[in-house]
């Protein structure tokens, strides 16, 4: 686990829920399960992972996060308001203290002028109101997916009250 910056956050993840009696949920799409699996990396994870949900299809997303099929109609998959739909579902439906999802397009292909590859929103529902944020990554598939997971914990590190925050993304200046 020493020297990989995603098992090290999700480590401290653990410390600081499991200190509060926080549990989390994930709802993932361009992330296929990546912020889970780092999640339950980490030796006793059981005591605040919920589950998590890879909701890559839009019918998935509908059927199992709850997200209402004229927000995906009006704002495609890759929105703000999908992103903090999927949150919520997965808190819901999970019945977790936190959740977040991360809804995209990790590339190579996939992307338009509206919506490029690299672009990503994360929300985190939960210990007050649901927060979405924008990112813009520039790299390969692999390097967008681990920058999203990445930012997906810091979030969650952040909303659990451990004061880290995402960094990296088009809202904190990075990105392309």
């Amino acid at each position: 686990m020493s020297g990989d910056p995603l098992a090290e956050l999700a480590a401290r993840l653990q410390a600081v829920c499991v200190a509060r009696g926080l549990t989390v949920a994930t709802a993932e799409s361009c992330t296929g399960g990546l912020v889970a699996h780092v999640l339950t990396e980490v030796p006793g994870s059981s005591a605040y992972v919920r589950g998590g949900i890879v909701a890559y299809a839009d019918d998935v997303k509908t059927a199992q996060l709850g997200v209402p099929a004229e927000i995906l109609a009006g704002h495609g998959a890759v929105s703000a308001p999908v992103a903090s739909a999927m949150a919520e579902g997965a808190r819901s439906r999970l019945g977790a203290s936190l959740a977040v999802s991360v809804t995209g397009v990790a590339g190579p292909a996939g992307g338009s002028p509206a919506k490029p590859v690299g672009l990503v929103f994360i929300a985190v529902a939960g210990e007050g109101p649901t927060e979405v944020h924008r990112f813009l990554w520039d790299g390969d598939r692999t390097h967008n997916k681990r920058a999203s997971a990445r930012a997906a914990i810091e979030l969650l590190l952040a909303r659990a009250g451990d004061g880290a925050g995402a960094s990296g993304g088009a809202d904190a200046g990075g990105g392309r």
